[in-house]
């Protein structure tokens, strides 16, 4: 095939990427929507790029070398990513490139003015934007600026900024190439940028332009402070005019500089209303074009716009897909669930088919719609309890959203004589056997699916896991199970409430509920000091153990058995992976591996238990708590009798007390069950996924993990796989970890974001929600992955959110900071379970506070202090 050089921008388009870069394809796009003015230009192909590439083999040999370096090694990417762009800007180009682009000035006219643009084939992706990650140049006169400008272009692929932000995108080097965009220079008299969507909420009917006099690099170098104007439906809504003290303008001999703008033209705005709605129409068609919010770069000529830049916003979180046109409001589920990572499509479409209610996917997370209980006044009150106990966060953004006319329609209650939605069920006896029913239920059930599961491979494991699914739905809505869970919570409720109307206690429930029965999640962090127990007495078992690495697999359990001691110490971290193997970070997952599956997991939290306790750790701690539960009811049953109606008070507060203890540690043995079950999913549909890797279906088993369960079904039954769908799922999948899920998202886009509006919290502070009472002060740990930790007694943990898997951390920890959180999350149950002082929720923590740092977690009042 013979090389093209150079290609007219209007022979460009959005399918050549790989010839003329994201730019030139963007612009080659843009060109032919109707209605929309680009200056006139050409682009130097990639083909060029390449044909200089092969003039330096250096080049190539420090390219190998680049993408071997730590990314974070900065010294190194500096100086290996200077010498290539030293190398290729030493490259004389060949003559037959130089009288392509010769030719191709001499038809646009070889002394104008131009501009000289990167475009990178990894730039302007629907993933990543790349957004001034290379160089433009402006205002090159002359063909041999031009051509010596292209060399720069070519060469600012390997800035130390591109370089960095391709390996955080998971970019190799070696297949990005860059082309050049050459265009007539724009002279104009106003220039800045619009978002056809707001790039702060996310909304997507709310257009932004920023505009500022002169080139538009004042505006995206940060030179001035723009007007800013927000469009909606037509017209402006909102505008702020800056004082636009500075602008860039264009030099009569090429090149540019800064003028101070006069001062009483500083504050005259750049656009005028009717120009600003212009634009934005002009945006809308664009933004249609693309099929997706754009980053727009514009110029104001004689009142007529031309386009010189159109990009993805990449960092807006997508909106769940409904093919209706009515207004929707989405609570996160993973806020709920304590885990806001992103999950892979078999993840989240297997918790679909497993889930209660109904839930949508967006940005790998998963939501659920609740308009229409929030159209109902009388859902609307149960939903907001519920949430504002849960999350008052959640709370406020969906009142802020209610707030709001006609956005959420109104509907009618139910009919008289109806039962009202989410009513009580009637009230169930305090009787601890039946705790003791549900969960050898839960377990009778999860023996025969692993009995019968065995039995089932092909399409025929496919209907078989469908019958699974309901029966998994039957067991998680089983009304029994649902009415302990809620006796459990409304005590808890009933205790905080009345305890603090009566005595002034905050929270009392925290310490009575301590050492409470039956809790499966904290059993499974004492039991983990009972696996220390049996490795401390053997120091080669201890220094074995500092070698294994948190990502292997079970062969290490073979070599520990062969150590002195190692036998006991391989069967003690069996039993517990037989117990809780199923168990991992992120656990809803169900693509994430398991303890099971990577039990070197465990080995630094084994470890910090050995250093941090001694023997018989696990029955000190859980009697120390019984005993300060019992301590505290004494207390404050002592204390009502003392109070008038004392007697009926202590009553009431005994049996609370009594029904809390009997059914709080239930509500943690439903998820236990449920992740059972999934483990018991994934194995075999990781065996169905050998089975394809054998056939040459699949080259890799997780593959699996980026098809749904329906899509997987349609390969195991066609032997056939969609590998480019494979691929783009890989690559969206990367892309989702760079976005913020919100609480809640309205179907516009915006993600609302509550507040908590408190005003007894001391300056400076972090707010967040109080779970688990008391007040410590110690060295915080910021951890956001557990086979990270290293933890020293009386360290505090911070950290995103902790499901069930973090509570090993927790025998260890004098206190818990997170991110995300509620008051009957897991964390919470935990910390109040462990006596630990804990507050959730509170926004940007692992960033606001350093590891390290001393802080004061005041677990009572749901607030952290940062300790100079």
């Amino acid at each position: 095939m013979t090389e093209q050089y150079v290609r007219d921008l209007e022979e460009a388009d959005e399918t050549q990427v790989a010839v003329v870069g994201g730019k030139g394809a963007h612009l080659g796009g843009l060109s032919r929507i109707d209605g929309i003015r680009v200056p006139a230009g050409f682009c130097v192909t990639t083909d060029a790029f390449r044909r200089i590439m092969a003039e330096a083999p250096q080049a190539v040999g420090l390219l190998d070398q680049l993408s071997r370096v730590d990314p974070d090694d900065r010294e190194a990417v500096r100086t290996l990513s200077a010498q290539i762009r030293l190398t290729i800007e030493g490259i004389t180009i060949p003559d037959d490139l130089v009288a392509a682009i010769t030719r191709a000035l001499a038809a646009l006219g070889e002394q104008a003015a131009y501009a000289v643009r990167s475009s990178a084939t990894a730039e302007d992706l629907p993933t990543a934007s790349f957004a001034g990650q290379q160089d433009t140049y402006l205002n090159v006169m002359g063909p041999t600026a031009v051509l010596q400008h292209v060399s720069r272009c070519w060469a600012s692929l390997f800035t130390e900024r591109a370089v960095t932000y391709r390996r955080r995108n998971g970019i190799d080097h070696r297949t990005v190439h860059m082309a050049v965009v050459v265009q007539q220079m724009v002279f104009p008299q106003a220039a800045g940028i619009m978002f056809t969507a707001d790039p702060v909420t996310g909304n997507r009917t709310v257009a932004t332009v920023d505009a500022g006099f002169g080139l538009g690099e004042a505006l995206v170098s940060g030179l001035v402070n723009p007007d800013v104007f927000k469009v909606r439906d037509g017209e402006v809504v909102e505008k702020a005019i800056g004082a636009k003290q500075r602008a860039i303008h264009a030099l009569p001999g090429g090149g540019t500089q800064e003028v101070v703008i006069d001062s009483q033209r500083q504050e005259e705005p750049a656009l005028t209303d009717a120009q600003a709605v212009r634009l934005v129409r002009l945006g809308r068609r664009i933004e249609a074009h693309f099929g997706r919010p754009q980053d727009i770069e514009w110029c104001l000529v004689d009142d007529s716009f031309q386009i010189v830049q159109s990009r993805p916003i990449t960092t807006l979180f997508p909106v769940p897909e409904t093919g209706d046109e009515e207004n929707h409001v989405y609570v996160s589920v993973g806020h709920q669930q304590m885990m806001t990572d992103p999950m892979r499509p078999l993840g989240f479409s297997m918790w679909q088919l497993t889930a209660m209610v109904a839930m949508h996917e967006a940005g790998g997370r998963l939501f659920v719609d609740v308009t229409r209980r929030l159209a109902s006044p009388a859902s609307r009150a149960g939903l907001l309890e519920v949430m504002g106990k849960g999350d008052p966060l959640v709370r406020d953004a969906l009142e802020t959203v209610l707030g709001r006319d006609g956005f959420v329609p109104s509907l009618p209650d139910a009919a008289p004589g109806a039962p009202p939605a989410g009513a009580a069920p009637a009230p169930i006896e305090t009787d601890p056997a039946i705790v003791t029913e549900l969960i050898e239920r839960s377990r009778e059930s999860v023996a025969v699916l692993e009995r019968d599961i065995r039995t089932k491979t092909g399409t025929a494991l496919f209907d078989f896991l469908l019958e699974a699914f309901d029966e998994h739905k039957r067991v998680l809505g089983d009304p029994l199970s649902m009415q302990v869970i809620m006796a459990g919570m409304e005590a808890t409720w009933w205790l905080n409430d009345k305890l603090r109307e009566w005595l002034g206690e905050k929270n009392a429930a925290d310490t009575l509920t301590l050492s409470a029965p039956d809790n499966i999640t904290s059993e499974m962090g004492l039991a983990l000091l009972d696996v220390a127990d049996v490795i401390r007495p053997y120091p080669e078992v201890v220094a074995f153990l500092r070698g294994v690495e948190p990502a292997e697999d079970e062969a290490f359990l073979d070599e520990l058995a062969k150590l002195a001691g190692g036998a006991g110490a391989r069967d003690a971290i069996e039993a517990y992976l037989d117990r809780y193997g199923m168990r991992c970070v992120g656990e809803i997952d169900i693509t994430r591996p398991r303890w099971r599956e990577r039990p070197g997991t465990l080995v630094p939290v084994i470890l910090d238990n050995v250093r941090n306790f001694g023997p018989g750790a696990a029955g000190r701690r859980f009697e120390q708590g019984r005993q300060r539960a019992q301590k505290m009811e004494q207390d404050v049953l002592s204390r009502l009798r003392a109070l008038p109606d004392g007697d009926r008070k202590a009553d009431e507060t005994k049996r609370m007390i009594d029904r809390v203890r009997t059914f709080i540690g239930y509500r943690e043995y439903p998820k236990y069950g449920i992740i059972s079950r999934y483990f018991l999913y994934k194995e075999v549909l990781l065996a169905e996924a050998d089975r394809l890797v054998r056939a040459d279906v699949l080259p890799d088993k997780e593959d699996v993990f980026f098809l749904t369960f329906q899509e997987l079904h349609d390969v195991v039954r066609s032997n056939r796989a969609d590998h480019r769908l494979i691929q783009q799922r890989k690559d969206a999948f990367r892309s989702y970890h760079a976005l913020t899920p919100p609480r809640v998202l309205t179907s516009d886009g915006e993600a609302v974001t509550g507040a908590y509006r408190r005003d007894d919290v001391p300056a400076g502070a972090l707010v967040g929600l109080p779970v688990s009472a008391g007040t410590v002060e110690g060295r915080a740990r910021v951890i956001l992955d557990m086979a990270e930790a290293d933890l020293e007694a009386g360290d505090i943990l911070v950290t995103a959110f902790t499901d069930p898997s973090w509570s090993p951390l927790f025998v260890g920890i004098a206190g818990l900071v997170t991110e995300v959180g509620g008051l009957m999350t897991h964390g919470a149950v935990i910390a109040r379970e462990y006596g630990l002082p804990a507050v959730v929720g509170v926004e940007q923590a692992t960033r606001l506070i350093r590891d390290g740092q001393r802080i004061r977690v005041h677990g009572t009042d749901g607030y952290v202090e940062i300790l100079p």
